[in-house]
């Protein structure tokens, strides 16, 4: 891909996917009430304000505060960097690894920039499902990060190896 193609590519998704991440999250606080879960769709889609101070599935947040800033702000941090400064540089990836890792390294900049403005929180609101078989509470970060781990692993599967990198 050509290098300013390629910039092009990874800075459209990075901000899109951030910006639409924080323009929801941004709508939830606002208008989502607390302790209260809506229901749509026949139950299928719930909405349900909560601030994760962990990590997926709210993983780490019962971990002391100095050591979730460390992992969930600092260690996200230095991996979106390290991520973006990778995108930016290897100019052989192919158009759909480029894209998945900058989905990744959009979904972490939104949820990183969650935990710099609210005190190493991160605002989720939406959870599917079908009966008990629900999801844990996300957002559109969180969306963002599976869409592009799924393409990385598609990639991997249509070409029947793990060299798209």
């Amino acid at each position: 891909m050509h290098r300013l193609k390629h910039i092009a590519v990874v800075f459209l998704a990075l901000l899109s996917c951030a910006g639409c991440d924080q323009t929801t999250k941004m709508i939830a606080k606002e208008y989502l009430p607390r302790n209260e879960i809506m229901s749509f769709v026949g139950d299928t889609v719930r909405l349900q304000y909560i601030e994760n101070k962990g990590g997926f599935l709210s993983m780490g947040s019962s971990l002391p505060e100095k050591t979730r800033g460390l992992i969930f702000t600092v260690g996200s941090g230095a991996i979106v960097v390290l991520m973006l400064c990778y995108l930016l540089v290897a100019l052989s990836l192919t158009p759909t690894i480029t894209i998945a890792l900058s989905l990744i390294c959009g979904g972490g900049s939104g949820n990183l920039i969650d935990r710099i403005l609210y005190d190493g929180h991160v605002i989720d609101f939406l959870n599917v499902g079908i009966g008990g078989l629900r999801t844990g509470i996300f957002n559109a970060a969180d969306v963002a990060i599976m869409a592009g781990a799924f393409l990385i692993l598609l990639s991997g599967i249509k070409h029947g190896r793990n060299d798209g990198f």
